[in-house]
């Protein structure tokens, strides 16, 4: 998942984006609000936590500006005003939270992941389906008990399948949830994860809950679901009537 944090002091947003990776987000900088305000018009982040003092702009300015242009990403305000009014002010205007300043950075991470859940459908950090149990908070996979120990990108692939079960997801989706958009890697490395992905799962006996969704994606199944439902037959699969049938060209050199 990756989060902006938009700040112009050096000392906080180095303590941030620390805090930020080490619970396991991938952060971009923004030293404005203008650049702000850019990033997240063109690119698809998680979330965004906009600092209410920046040089160019206020806070206020820079959530009224970003839900006229109807752009919807969860943001969290830090600011040094702890006023009932400050806050309503900043909720009216769009905010999904509000945390003024001093604050141990433990609680800001903590905000982040319970806004992240509840903007995935989820209200609790343990997600399950079948056998594999996901913490959302601690980035940690479980197998009937068994750890599971993946890399930042495979958590973030199996994170994205485990919140859309039974839907498949593309590869297209997949790049923009792992890179936001930016500094995009050829396609084939979904692929390259994915095989990774399940040769870990593999390994615990849970090779079965991937599938290939031949010319669209990938998709984790619940098996409490039932089993995955045939395709649709496709018009090209349908007899044609003789009347309609194509012309039999024959190849040269049949």
């Amino acid at each position: 998942m990756r989060i902006l944090f938009a700040e112009d002091k050096f000392t906080s947003s180095r303590a941030i984006l620390s805090a930020l990776k080490k619970a396991g987000f991938a952060a971009d900088l923004a030293r404005s609000g203008q650049n702000a305000i850019e990033l997240l018009r063109n690119y698809d982040y998680g979330l965004a936590i906009i600092t209410m003092t920046l040089a160019d702009m206020d806070g206020y300015t820079i959530l009224n500006t970003l839900r006229a242009l109807k752009v919807t990403t969860p943001v969290i305000i830090l600011s040094n005003i702890d006023t009932p009014e400050a806050k309503i002010r900043a909720f009216a205007l769009g905010a999904d939270d509000y945390l003024a300043e001093p604050f141990e950075t433990a609680e800001l991470i903590a905000r982040v992941q319970a806004i992240l859940r509840r903007s995935n459908g989820y209200a609790h950090p343990i997600a399950q389906v079948g056998p594999l149990t996901l913490n959302l908070n601690n980035h940690t996979v479980m197998v009937e008990d068994r750890p599971i120990h993946l890399t930042g990108k495979e958590f973030a692939i199996l994170e994205l399948l485990v919140l859309r079960k039974g839907i498949a997801q593309t590869k297209e989706t997949f790049l923009n949830h792992l890179y936001g958009g930016r500094d995009e890697p050829d396609i084939k490395i979904i692929d390259v994860f994915i095989c990774k992905l399940r040769k870990k799962l593999q390994t615990v006996g849970a090779e079965d809950l991937i599938s290939t969704v031949w010319g669209r994606g990938y998709i984790l199944h619940d098996p409490q679901a039932g089993p995955v439902p045939e395709p649709l037959v496709t018009l090209a699969q349908l007899p044609v009537p003789a009347e309609h049938a194509p012309l039999q060209l024959q190849a040269v050199g049949d």
